[in-house]
């Protein structure tokens, strides 16, 4: 496998800023000029070192082209570099990850929340900053990664490369989600849920964890447990056998 052209999450934090302050750049066309320009793999120590010069030739080359540059005023430039540099960046609305060791929560389940701000599911799957990762079991919810959305965005297949992010997970809560992305989803083995409403993140994963103890068809095939339906019916025929 090769390396990755961005060195860190928080690297590719401040490109997916910085190509949204730019009128909504094409992140995966941005991060190869900034390749280009840098060489990779991107770290934070080379973005730093970015002018608001280097910007406007970088949009003045191949963006000029696809008509990106139009628009962009000298202070989305600066605002830009700023966010590049890691000035501005908001890190207070990142969640707190929670101590979690695989198999620690037998019978728990690993569910997905698209979200942009803090803790909430308020992310459409396919334009989301991050997926908040869960571990979801009948005594706890813990809060166990937050998986930045901006290095999948470079890739040729940016739905692919999501589903992939979250194909540990075996649920994905989302606002909404086209077509063709879902079929991707699905096709890593999660379940996509839609709640448009969003809210909450833990208010969402609070109705499915009360729904663990006793789940319907759907979540028990997810599980890998019989439904309560059906181990109801099992119950049945081995008490008219043993009659």
């Amino acid at each position: 496998m090769s390396p990755s052209p961005i060195a860190s999450r928080e690297a590719a934090l401040r490109i997916a800023l910085a190509a949204r302050a730019l009128n909504g750049l094409d992140i995966k066309a941005f991060a190869g000029a900034l390749l280009e320009k840098l060489e990779g793999p991107l770290t934070e120590a080379k973005l730093s070192k970015l002018t608001v010069e280097d910007l406007r030739v970088i949009l003045a080359g191949d963006f000029a082209e696809q008509g990106c540059h139009v628009g962009v005023e000298a202070e989305q430039l600066k605002e830009a570099v700023r966010l590049l540099w890691g000035q501005g960046i908001e890190h207070d609305d990142f969640p707190v990850i929670e101590a979690y060791a695989d198999g620690e929560m037998p019978g728990s389940i690993r569910v997905a929340v698209a979200a942009n701000r803090g803790e909430n599911l308020d992310g459409h799957f396919g334009s989301c900053d991050r997926f908040l990762v869960y571990q979801v079991g009948q005594q706890a919810i813990k809060l166990i990664d937050v998986r930045s959305t901006a290095e999948a965005d470079g890739a040729e297949d940016k739905n692919a490369a999501r589903s992939e992010l979250i194909g540990d997970c075996q649920i994905v809560y989302i606002q909404s989600i086209g077509g063709p992305a879902a079929a991707k989803v699905v096709r890593a083995g999660v379940h996509p849920i839609k709640k448009p409403s969003g809210g909450p993140a833990r208010e969402a994963l609070a109705e499915l964890q009360s729904r663990l103890s006793c789940p319907p068809p759907w979540l028990a095939q997810i599980m890998g447990v019989p439904s309560a339906s059906l181990a109801r019916f099992e119950e049945g025929l081995e008490e008219e056998e043993s009659a």
